[in-house]
């Protein structure tokens, strides 16, 4: 680039005689095209790619390159080995939608203002709104809606591929809203709503800074996680997070969908919506003596440990220390 420039400086060609000229014209061409190919190689590196690489846009106007969630991902090759941002602009998006392909990442631009959404209960692995089936998944700044309703479970994202991570999003049900299944997973600044057992599954999670509220009146659990045995490396982790609810004391933070339930609220903020016991062993005694339920220094009305039952645990700082990072689930490898 340098060389170029200082070859196209007038002075310089005006120094040299005709032959010369011509030869230092020549020379120049050549430059100027080896820097031309340099330089657009160099901002090819770090510019946002065209939707003919790494970049897709949703539309619903038809101003993108797809006005379907689902036709964008389709149209990505199934042994895709560059991440691709498909980018969604602001609408309610009326599909089901399936990600079965690894490094994608879907991004909006307000958590309200882009809303996927379904209306179906739990019928099949099929029923979520949006199903998360493959590895390194990102999603950004999107609603997550399932409005079937209370009268059964009703998924609004399963999570079910390692690696996945999301933030600034909302999940918006009522029953299982958030099914985090299987692998290890990230949430961080979500919104998540529902009133039975409204974070559950058998992935490995950890919720930073999230906001739970619970809609329920009675008898309400903020999870379920389903750990079935003590060789399973799985459990839920919340740290820095918020818990509200619709009514005082109608929601116990959680109950054991496998024997081996683990769970652990740390440095957290919890309203009077908590029941005080805190936890319940969902009818079998059994899973007393195997559930990890702990909690650390949460504050709030509702973290009061007086009355919780007496097989949750109150965790200290070296007890709570493997919960309460991104190594619980091993995201200093793969966290942004």
């Amino acid at each position: 680039m340098c060389i170029a420039l200082r070859w196209n400086h007038p002075e310089m060609l005006n120094r040299v005689d005709s032959p010369a000229r011509a030869a230092a014209a020549t020379l120049l061409l050549a430059l100027l095209c080896l820097s031309s190919s340099y330089s657009s190689h160099a901002a090819g590196a770090d510019a946002m790619p065209g939707p003919s690489s790494n970049l897709l846009t949703v539309d619903q106007s038809g101003k993108g390159d797809h006005r379907k969630i689902q036709d964008a991902i389709d149209a990505i090759l199934a042994n895709n080995s560059a991440g691709i941002v498909i980018r969604i602009k602001p609408g309610v998006y009326r599909e089901k939608i399936v990600v079965n392909k690894p490094r994608i990442t879907l991004t909006g631009t307000r958590a309200n203002a882009t809303v996927i959404t379904w209306n179906e209960s739990c019928v099949t692995a099929d029923s979520p709104t949006v199903s998360v089936l493959a590895s390194d998944f990102v999603a950004k700044r999107l609603t997550f809606q399932n409005t079937f309703g209370d009268s059964a479970a009703a998924v609004a994202v399963r999570v079910a591929g390692d690696r996945a991570a999301f933030y600034g999003c909302s999940f918006l049900s009522f029953q299982d809203t958030l099914l985090d299944d299987a692998g290890r997973h990230y949430y961080r600044g979500c919104y998540v709503e529902g009133g039975t057992d409204f974070i559950c599954g058998n992935g490995q999670a950890l919720f930073e800074k999230c906001h739970l509220h619970s809609t329920s009146r009675i008898g309400g659990a903020f999870t379920a996680q389903q750990r079935s045995s003590e060789s399973e490396n799985t459990g839920y982790s919340f740290v820095g997070c918020k818990l509200t609810g619709v009514g005082v004391a109608t929601s116990i933070l959680g109950r054991p969908w496998g024997p081996y339930s683990r769970v652990v609220f740390a440095l957290s903020y919890m309203s009077d919506a908590v029941s005080p016991q805190g936890w319940d062993d969902w009818g079998h005694s059994n899973n007393q003596r195997t559930a990890f339920y702990g909690q650390y220094r949460c504050y709030g009305e509702g973290s009061r440990t007086d009355r919780r039952v007496a097989w949750s645990r109150n965790l200290s700082q070296t007890e709570a220390a493997p919960f309460i990072t991104k190594v619980w689930v091993g995201g200093q490898r793969w966290l942004m």
